[in-house]
């Protein structure tokens, strides 16, 4: 396999390395200009520089193609190389609203290609732990969640980046952003599908100093005085959350939260047994009993669950982290396609899924507008 790579920023560079460590071949790379493209291929060691996506699309050796470019070109990019022939890996969210998302879906329907989302954050190995445990009944009936995902890299005025304007990035943003992998993870790892949402959301910046010079994403607080811009996306979301069958769920996120620079965390609470995990320690599972010592398991795999222990390339005490999750994510992708069976049930986050994450956006968006429960 070939792959070729649209983007040239934090998301891209992140795709050629888990790409690289699979030893899955990349085939170029675009950037927002022809010379970015050069440069990330000189700095990247990869062989060709495209010129513009057209250049992308007419690339024979390119089998498939991942898009990590701003969401609003997320669309346009992922049906022209589905039409092309090419399958595509995005990353999230697919589209900036759910009409293209399920045109995209539709798209990818009937056609001998793999079409997925990057929502790799599932497959940390200990998320599959205790996925298996849900499944396993080892928790018994599932009562509620909790969790957040909370992060300070918007924490300044003067801290700036595409993604908090709505033309660019879409009109959710840090739900879009980072919570919807918090969603992501908890319906994989209890197999359950959100019914309805109640939302509040807040914007701690009207106005936000546009620094000189532009940004870059988790960069160091600019001090250059910029000029002011207005924002339309919102800071912080707290989001009650029904899933069929009637397990309750809350969940907040932040990205002007001080101090937490990336915290990923849930605690799923069950009739026998309860589990929390933290993205920030994530090699460890809490479990917590009742009439029982408490206990944290270390990740290794051979005292873990087959299904886990399969996305854990290395032994117990050697850590695994943020990069495995996309290599884990590519693995199951290529797997797939590897195969060669397209009618498969799909080990990737598909379309549909991130479809479903564009209604829930949607549905939460509504929610806060009306102030009431909104069913997806």
């Amino acid at each position: 396999m070939q792959v070729a790579i649209i983007g040239t920023g934090f998301m891209g560079v992140t795709h050629v390395e888990a790409l690289r460590r699979l030893g899955v071949g990349i085939a170029g790379i675009l950037g927002s200009t022809e010379a970015k493209s050069r440069e990330a291929a000189e700095t990247l060691g990869i062989g060709r520089a495209y010129k513009d996506f057209d250049d992308v699309l007419s690339d024979a050796a390119a089998d498939a193609v991942h898009i990590c470019v701003p969401n609003a070109f997320h669309y346009a990019y992922a049906k022209a190389a589905l039409i092309a022939g090419k399958h595509v890996m995005c990353e999230k969210p697919l589209a900036m609203d759910s009409m293209q998302s399920a045109e995209l879906v539709e798209v990818a329907k009937g056609k001998s290609l793999a079409a997925g989302v990057c929502y790799n954050l599932r497959y940390y190995p200990l998320n599959m732990q205790a996925r298996a445990m849900v499944e396993g009944g080892d928790l018994g009936r599932l009562f509620h969640i909790n969790g957040c995902y909370i992060q300070d890299w918007l924490l300044h005025e003067s801290d700036y980046n595409w993604r908090l304007h709505s033309d660019i990035g879409g009109p959710l943003r840090v739900v879009a952003d980072i919570g919807t992998h918090w969603m992501d993870m908890l319906s994989t790892i209890t197999g359950l599908e959100i019914e309805a949402v109640f939302a509040d959301m807040s914007t701690v910046y009207p106005t936000r100093k546009r620094p000189v010079g532009g940004s870059v994403t988790f960069s160091k607080k600019v001090d250059e005085a910029g000029e002011d811009v207005a924002i339309d996306t919102e800071d912080y979301a707290s989001i009650l959350l029904r899933f069929k069958g009637g397990v309750k769920a809350s969940l907040y996120v932040s990205q002007v939260a001080a101090g937490q620079k990336n915290a990923l965390r849930y605690e799923i609470y069950g009739a026998e047994k309860s589990v929390t995990w933290d993205g920030q320690r994530p090699n460890e599972l809490w479990v917590g009993k009742r009439d029982e010592a408490n206990n944290i398991l270390i990740k290794d795999p051979t005292l873990m669950a087959p299904s886990a222990a399969a996305v854990a390339s290395y032994p117990g005490g050697h850590a695994e982290g943020y990069p495995d999750t996309f290599k884990q994510c590519f693995r199951a992708f290529y797997d797939y396609i590897a195969a060669g069976d397209f009618s498969a049930r799909p080990s990737f986050p598909t379309f549909d899924e991130g479809h479903r994450e564009i209604l829930l956006c949607e549905a939460i968006l509504k929610s806060h507008q009306l102030e009431r429960w909104v069913t997806v």
